[in-house]
């Protein structure tokens, strides 16, 4: 029979073992809290380093030259901290990050500013669109981030082709150049901020007539060259006599109307097998006007 003794050492020693476990178990938790501590810390000097305010998980590892572990978490963590902002899933920024032009990039992996937004950009209108423009190939619902409406367009895959990188360093971005820009517009003037804004950005812009036939033969749509080629001749846009000949091998005996979205009105210009639904004269008019 146990003695009352040897009963109550024993009790002594199991409450003694269980206190060294909890407190084992209470370094461990320590030392746990202080390694994702550490790792927070290390992420944000990394950031720092290299410079990097907007990242995505998948690729952030790259961007600082070393893998963590648990990124997601790390990221999570100091999105709680207020240290970062999460965008969307697995795109993150710094907190006082706001450039919307690269955020456009970010928002969809073959994103690409363009149409009025790049229109503005290039300094080829002075009216600021109160939305991004991002071209894409791939299917994106419209957005607001921060404040700021995006536009996703989705083209053809063809189409996705004349930009370049803006910006400078980590913040840069892609967006359509001058010749590009224009084109696009022409394709979709709906995006442009308007008919006689994109007139008077035309007449603005001094574009590459080399450039602007291989962006006309990517959109793969005539009416598009035949608006440029009328109004580069109207306009007597210089240097561009090579895309002119190239417009006239081009185009077809289907009349179309200057103004794709006015009335079925005007004098048809056998030429160029356009319809002017805005005269020759309103058009030098819009062109000319000042803001």
């Amino acid at each position: 029979m146990p003695t009352v003794k040897n009963i109550m050492s024993f009790y002594t020693n199991i409450n003694k073992l269980v206190l060294d476990l909890l407190a084992q178990n209470d370094m461990k938790k320590e030392a746990e809290i202080k390694d994702v501590r550490k790792q927070q810390l290390e992420f944000i000097r990394l950031l720092d380093e290299y410079e990097v305010n907007i990242f995505t998980i998948a690729n952030i590892g790259k961007q600082i030259h070393h893998p963590f572990k648990n990124v997601q978490g790390i990221a999570d963590r100091l999105t709680k901290k207020g240290l970062l902002t999460r965008i969307e899933n697995g795109k993150y920024c710094r907190h006082n990050f706001r450039d919307e032009w690269v955020i456009g990039n970010y928002l969809v992996k073959d994103g690409v500013i363009a149409y009025w937004s790049a229109l503005n950009r290039h300094g080829l209108t002075e009216q600021f669109p109160n939305t991004i423009f991002v071209q894409t190939a791939k299917e994106k619902l419209d957005k607001n981030v921060f404040g700021v409406d995006y536009k996703f367009i989705r083209v053809a895959k063809r189409k996705l082709i004349g930009y370049e990188m803006y910006g400078v360093g980590n913040n840069q971005f892609r967006m359509t150049d001058v010749e590009k820009t224009i084109a696009d517009c022409f394709d979709l003037p709906e995006y442009s901020g308007g008919y006689a804004e994109l007139i008077r950005a035309f007449k603005t812009a001094k574009p590459d007539a080399k450039k602007m036939i291989k962006y006309c033969k990517a959109i793969n749509n005539i009416a598009v060259t035949k608006r440029i080629a009328f109004l580069g001749e109207l306009l007597k846009k210089e240097n561009f006599d090579m895309f002119l000949k190239y417009a006239k091998e081009a185009i077809n005996e289907r009349y179309i109307l200057f103004d794709p979205i006015g009335l079925a009105t005007g004098e048809y210009v056998k030429e160029w097998k356009i319809r002017l639904n805005v005269s020759s004269e309103e058009i030098l008019e819009i062109a000319n006007k000042q803001y």
